[in-house]
């Protein structure tokens, strides 16, 4: 069994490990490359095929004709397409139907990255926030015994006792949850950058400056429609499904092929006996021509099938873009409300903090106790907890701006 281990990384460096290991990238890798060698497989047709082989044979009285050619020592052919326009242009098809792998394939790298961007800041919020609810757990139970020996001496009811006892509660079952979500995340992080289910990734403390967006929701929407590969697909599988109208309508036309071969004849096959001259070597050199005279009503119908097709495509590539735009301002909504939130957030940690100055200078003049002063430390710790979290929704919901705008890897990417 493969010992477990834990990878330390920037955000930069989980996108760029996850472009190389991913095991999804890595597929669609391999279906370009299938693509690729689907276009060698489409023109093998135009170059001449040549098999030589034997058709050395006893005879007894006529020379008889073996699969249409007489009996030889050795046998050579070669046969190719000149001209047949249904090939040539599901040729043309093939080519496009690798270029629009290739779409699929960038399409997939930017699913993937954004993806391990998603993850590793689950990853980065739980670990931080984790360490904040430690720490409230701690204060927690430094209150938890302060009440205690407040119970004993008289001074606070028993209900107070319990009500610190289930805030410890709280403040580990918080902890223990967050330390869940952490493992969680950082192994799910992992299999995003493929490596294995026992080992972690786990972000590296690195401060990073937030995300560039587009200055307006307009020029976001342009740049996602030019950039987007899942667009430039369905655009790619229109005009393959138009190169395969004109393939099937082509049929209709003639097509011509070589056709050569060469014999080597052998004496003792009776050939002097029944021909006035006998030649031991023989060769053809030609075309062959074939006119479609009744094509019959596949045709129509292979046409009507691949318009349907088309028809289908184009409604998906319209919904596409709506749902882009959409998205688009949904995204920019999301951001805004994010932002808002946080600066909430910022100021209820400011004054969280500013209380518990406060409470500590009170404390130093004798009007505040130990109590007091740790309820402010766990309400300040709180107030980091929605601060981070607010902080983790912000930076989510900007990278998810890049991922519609087919931006995020070039900002991965950029030094």
């Amino acid at each position: 069994m493969m010992r477990a281990e834990i990878h330390t990384m920037t955000l930069r460096q989980a996108v760029e490990t996850a472009i190389r290991q991913n095991p999804e990238i890595a597929l669609a890798r391999l279906d370009e490359e299938k693509a690729r060698q689907a276009i060698r497989v489409a023109r093998d047709p135009f170059v001449p095929r040549v098999v030589v082989g034997s058709g050395l044979a006893y005879s007894s009285g006529f020379p008889m004709s073996i699969e249409g050619s007489a009996p030889s020592v050795m046998q050579a052919q070669a046969v190719g397409y000149l001209f047949n326009r249904p090939q040539s242009l599901a040729v043309a098809q093939v080519r496009e139907d690798a270029r629009g792998t290739t779409f699929a394939a960038g399409s997939k790298r930017d699913e993937v990255a954004y993806r391990v961007a998603a993850l590793f800041l689950d990853a980065e919020r739980a670990a931080r926030i984790g360490r904040l609810a430690r720490r409230d757990q701690e204060s927690q139970e430094k209150v938890l015994g302060v009440v205690k020996a407040q119970v004993l001496e008289g001074r606070a009811l028993p209900v107070a006792e319990k009500s610190a006892a289930y805030q410890v509660a709280h403040a580990r079952q918080l902890a223990a949850a967050l330390e869940a979500d952490q493992a969680t995340a950082e192994t799910a992080l992992a299999l995003a950058l493929g490596y294995s289910a026992e080992d972690r990734v786990r972000p590296a403390e690195q401060p990073r400056p937030a995300p560039a967006l587009p200055p307006s929701e307009e020029e976001a929407i342009s740049t996602a429609i030019e950039s987007s590969k899942e667009m430039r697909r369905l655009e790619s599988q229109i005009a393959s499904k138009q190169l395969e109208i004109r393939g099937v309508r082509a049929e209709r036309l003639p097509k011509v092929d070589l056709v050569a071969q060469y014999s080597l004849l052998a004496k003792f096959n009776n050939y002097e006996e029944f021909f006035n001259k006998f030649q031991r070597h023989n060769g053809q050199l030609g075309v062959s021509f074939q006119v479609p005279v009744a094509a019959g009503p596949g045709i129509g119908a292979r046409m009507a099938q691949s318009q349907a097709d088309m028809s289908r495509l184009r409604i998906e590539l319209t919904n596409l873009r709506n749902r882009l735009s959409s998205d688009i301002q949904q995204s920019f909504r999301d951001v805004n409300k994010a932002e808002s939130a946080a600066d909430v957030a910022r100021l209820d940690l400011e004054l969280a903090r500013e209380q518990l100055s406060v409470t500590l200078a009170q404390m130093q003049e004798g009007r505040a106790t130990m109590r007091n002063v740790e309820e402010a430390r766990i309400l300040e710790n709180q107030k980091w907890i929605a601060f981070y979290d607010s902080q983790y929704t912000v930076e989510k919901a900007q990278w998810n701006v890049l991922r519609l705008t087919g931006n995020l890897l070039a900002l991965v990417d950029r030094p």
